[in-house]
């Protein structure tokens, strides 16, 4: 039996000398006392690959300690214990006495119900709590199982793979770890599609082989024409899209590899500290952006429309940058970001480096209706973390955070739900819309409502976020269910001639009497016929209708068919073409109706109009 009694040792040493150098006696001990403790419960445990458990926590807890810098002793000492109280006789109870209510807080809400995975997730969303080391500590201890995958049954490994990919990647970005998202994505795209990981990551480095002389060469050229404005201490670096970034951009875009674009980039970062004691001036990071991009687009031919202000509009993750795509002397373009180290720490370390009250404020903005409506919650998951965000202002500048795709439903439920429920139409700068409309990033948005109007079934495809769709399911469950489903060939309504079938579960649907599937129906299965009586026009549900009307043209008399749809029998509109071919008139119309009788009464009115030949329903 291998002795990992050194390996162990070696472990714990790298994780004390990772804690944060302020760290006095007190809470070095702390550390160590939880060690102990954890040490002492998995003796005996041993991991899939063999190796002794206790090198599990010992791991989490130095990604606590050097990946996510935590400077908070709870923190590291709940890494080390936070499976105690799972795998072990140990009690919540027990760790509060010994370490304190805080240390015991964080292991309980990391510590598994072992129910369905679908109550794990609810669990970790409840227990947040206004705390955002709870994440901290989950994705921590997730990133040490995917960096450790490999020595899993394959079952499990797709098990894991797909929990990563659906919700603890999406998680991190929420929260502004790019770093951190970045990794889960790989580990789980490598997992789950091993053969075109590995296609997508030898092609990538084939690429890159293939372009680096040229892009390394554009590099030292841009990085001369800025130095000589603004100093060398602007550094430069080329960085190489990750396999899983690949993969997603060619499914998005429906391409192969060699459409994708810009699978690298030419990032350059700079200190404002340095820059200004090189210039001898004193810019804010925002100038310094600017006159690096000012300098470069004035040396090279700039791509029209490719200029990005995320300084200006950061991302809801907290990404701010400069992006810009530039023509290189071969004749290719390429892509550069361009920030300061401080925003750089921001896009990898969003929650850590900044206010996590803020950052708790935005996630629990989003999320905060999940962890309360179980039944939707895989859905809700989806819709709200695993989009990326585009911000969207209202007339009075007020930014809203919106998934990717979200269109101005989205936009009126977010804002209010009233608003939502009654939205009629958009203004999208300025312009008249439907409210149907995908948005834009920086788009801002008014909405118009009416008393009215209320969600249909259809806005359910014309939304994304989870906010407007809980919304509209919520009304449409409230709403009475129809007593009979109707045919969709044949579309009937009351007052007209209909037969009803009922099938095995109960369920009536209705016909014409003349709609070749009720004949059908009728010789294979007669005896579920059924006398329909009740079947009556109903003031709130209306019923779609197009018809056809030919006619010889003359002065007003398109005029008159539209009074006597909507004046005289006072039905809206829903769509009009006409045409009109050496004095013939041609013209398509919707409306709705709310019976055959109605139906009958307009066609009956318009037959009766002056240089109307022919009118039929379609």
């Amino acid at each position: 039996m291998t002795d990992y009694s050194e390996k162990i040792a070696a472990a714990h040493d790298e994780l004390m000398q990772a804690l944060p150098k302020d760290f006095g006696a007190e809470q070095r001990a702390l550390v160590e006392d939880a060690y102990q403790l954890a040490r002492e419960a998995h003796q005996g445990q041993t991991r899939k690959s063999g190796q002794p458990y206790i090198l599990h926590p010992l791991a989490v807890a130095l990604i606590v300690a050097r990946e996510m810098r935590q400077r908070d002793v709870a923190v590291i000492a709940s890494a080390l214990l936070h499976d105690v109280v799972e795998d072990t006789d140990h009690t919540i109870e027990e760790i509060g006495e010994r370490f304190g209510p805080d240390v015991a807080f964080l292991v309980g809400a990391v510590t598994k119900p072992n129910k369905a995975q679908v109550d794990n997730f609810q669990h970790i969303l409840e227990s947040v709590k206004g705390d955002i080391r709870v994440l901290i500590l989950k994705l921590s201890d997730r990133l040490h199982n995917m960096r450790t995958l490999e020595s899993m049954r394959p079952q499990k490994q797709w098990k894991i793979a797909s929990e990563t990919q659906f919700f603890f990647a999406p998680l991190a970005g929420r929260l502004g770890l790019y770093k951190i998202k970045s990794e889960l994505e790989n580990l789980a795209f490598r997992f789950l599609n091993p053969t075109e990981y590995a296609l997508i990551s030898k092609t990538l480095e084939e690429d890159n082989a293939r372009t680096e002389d040229a892009v390394t060469a554009f590099k030292a050229d841009a990085e001369k024409t800025v130095a000589a404005v603004l100093g060398g201490s602007v550094r430069w670096d080329i960085r190489y899209r990750k396999p899983f970034s690949v993969y997603r951009e060619m499914k998005e875009l429906g391409c192969d590899f060699y459409h994708v674009p810009f699978k690298h980039y030419i990032r350059a970062v700079f200190s404002p500290e340095e820059v200004n004691r090189d210039t001898g001036l004193q810019m804010s990071e925002a100038d310094i952006v600017l006159k690096i991009y000012s300098t470069l687009a004035a040396h090279y031919r700039e791509q029209t429309g490719s200029f990005v202000n995320y300084m200006a509009q950061p991302k809801a993750n907290g990404y701010r940058s400069v992006h810009v795509r530039l023509l290189n002397p071969y004749g290719g373009i390429e892509e550069f970001h361009l920030s300061s180290e401080n925003m750089r720490e921001q896009s990898y370390f969003g929650c850590i480096v900044e206010n996590q009250e803020q950052w708790l404020h935005r996630f629990t903005e989003v999320l905060g209706d999940l962890a309360e409506d179980p039944e939707s919650l895989m859905p809700g998951i989806r819709a709200s973390l695993y989009n990326e965000d585009v911000v969207i202002y209202t007339p009075k500048s007020k930014p809203i955070t919106l998934p990717k795709g979200a269109t101005a439903l989205d936009f009126a439920y977010n804002v209010h739900t009233e608003i939502g429920d009654h939205a009629r139409y958009a203004r999208i700068n300025g312009q008249l819309a439907s409210v149907k409309t995908v948005l834009k990033r920086g788009d801002c948005v008014e909405i118009g409502t009416d008393p009215d109007v209320h969600p249909h079934p259809d806005w359910l495809n014309a939304t994304v976020s989870y906010k407007a769709k809980k919304h509209i399911r919520n009304y449409l469950k409230r709403l009475p269910k129809p007593k009979y489903t109707l045919c969709p060939q044949c579309h009937p309504m009351p007052g007209s001639e209909i037969i009803g079938f009922k099938d095995s579960a109960g369920h009536i649907t209705l016909h014409s009497r003349n709609c070749p599937d009720a004949i059908r129906i009728a010789s294979e299965r007669g005896n579920t016929i059924v006398a329909i009586d009740d079947f009556k026009a109903d003031p709130n549900t209306l019923y779609p209708v197009s018809i056809d009307i030919l006619g010889v043209d003359r002065y007003h008399l398109l005029r008159d068919i539209i009074d006597c749809i909507v004046e005289v029998h006072h039905l809206s509109m829903t769509s009009l073409c006409t045409e009109t071919k050496d004095d013939i008139v041609s013209c398509k119309i919707g409306f709705a109706v709310h019976s055959a009788g109605e139906l009958d009464e307009t066609l009956s009115g318009i037959s009766a109009i002056e240089g109307v030949e022919e009118v039929r329903t379609l």
